[in-house]
């Protein structure tokens, strides 16, 4: 039988990583492919000792209905965090908890955009930003990156022609390449952004995972209202309990409850009373430092190794946080063909075509070093690089 779907289906793929992630499901393949955190830094006992807790104490109200905003005291400490750590003047009203970042990006594009409102988007971009938006059929303008950010006079260019409506960017170790927007590129943003009425979406997952360098202000703080905020637990604490959250505006958080009501009432509630007794009974910046720690010693690694193995002339991002680098063959060369190579030799990553929304990326790929030991990168690395030799000869 032939389902007559609706019209916006038709332009959005099945997430490409998906489908790699199938193939690396085999226990023989280092996979370097998915944006999986360090199963080993998980706090499982402290997380088992707080629901053991919430069970004996709140066991009746965290199994019940709650509030579409989400968990008060989750909320509350989201938003000290926020004025402690950034500076920032944030209550709990202005919170949003939602189920993981992905909700967050989903809620904002169905709140602002119509089919054809133009997005602006970084170049690479989030494969997951990129197929939510995409449901809502806009038309895209993707901005290149630099070693600092995002180019600047490409952004400024496509505001002075375009009536923009939405400006997605993950300013602090992006993913997919790992690059952090230089101070000065963010007060550039600020700038371009006050002389328009583009809302900014920032997303900052990996904010608080920085191993080297100087932390950075959040573009939000210069831009205020026009600025909306997106963070999660899963990197700092563990991704199973999808919790992520949204910062924004009254006039923009009215709007976002009304479609979050709409989509699922509220994100797990038992989830969030758990979370937040484990961060009540412990120091989730102790937690932290951790995993700083041990992704910088995976990065380096992987860098360390990369420069040891790879050709010269395979460029590679050198990240001060997060979970990803990207690297670049020369010209002539395809990251899709070294892929179908890879994966005999039981080895993946992700071919940087998938985080293009206007074509590129061909020569392109994302590592993720976050997720596999030393022994695995050294491995792993050193495969690739045998498969890029050879397509070299």
């Amino acid at each position: 039988m032939k389902f007559s779907f609706a019209d916006r289906m038709n332009g959005v793929d099945e997430s490409f990583i998906r489908e790699i992630l199938k193939v690396t499901e085999k226990p023989e393949i280092i996979s370097f492919a998915g944006g999986l955190p360090n199963p080993g830094l998980f706090p499982v006992r402290e997380i088992s000792e707080a629901a053991q807790k919430v069970f004996t104490q709140k066991g009746e109200s965290a199994l019940q209905y709650a509030t579409t905003e989400g968990y008060l005291p989750l909320r509350e400490y989201i938003a000290a965090r926020y004025r402690e750590k950034q500076g920032l003047e944030i209550q709990a009203d202005d919170i949003l908890i939602t189920n993981g970042s992905q909700q967050g990006i989903d809620l904002v594009a169905k709140v602002l955009l119509n089919k054809g409102d133009h997005v602006v988007i970084e170049r690479p971009g989030y494969l997951g930003a990129i197929q939510a938006i995409s449901l809502y059929e806009p038309e895209f303008h993707g901005i290149s990156m630099d070693e600092d950010g995002i180019d600047i006079d490409k952004l400024a260019a496509v505001f002075k022609h375009h009536p923009l409506k939405l400006f997605y960017a993950v300013p602090t170790f992006q993913n997919p390449s790992g690059i952090t927007y230089s101070r000065e590129k963010r007060e550039r943003v600020a700038e371009i952004l006050k002389n328009s009425p583009t809302i900014i979406l920032e997303d900052n997952p990996y904010g608080d995972l920085r191993f080297t360098g100087a932390d950075l202000p959040l573009i939000k703080s210069r831009v205020q209202e026009q600025g909306i905020l997106m963070g999660s637990f899963s990197k700092i604490t563990v991704p199973g309990t999808r919790l992520g959250w949204i910062c924004a505006a009254k006039e923009i958080m009215d709007k976002l409850k009304v479609a979050k009501q709409a989509a699922d009432l509220h994100s797990n509630f038992l989830s969030q009373v758990i979370i937040h007794q484990y961060l009540e009974d412990n120091d989730l910046d102790e937690h932290i430092g951790k995993i700083k720690t041990k992704y910088h010693q995976q990065c380096q690694c992987m860098l360390s190794t990369i420069q040891q193995y790879f050709p010269q002339d395979v460029q590679c991002t050198q990240p001060e946080g997060g979970m990803f680098l990207w690297a670049t063959l020369p010209e002539g060369m395809s990251s899709l063909e070294l892929f179908e190579k890879a994966i005999l030799e039981n080895v993946a990553f992700v071919p940087g075509g998938a985080f293009y929304v206007d074509g590129g990326g061909e020569r392109s790929f994302r590592l993720n070093f976050s997720n596999s030991n030393e022994e695995k990168i050294e491995t792993g690395i050193k495969k690739l690089s045998e498969a890029i030799k050879k397509m070299m000869l």
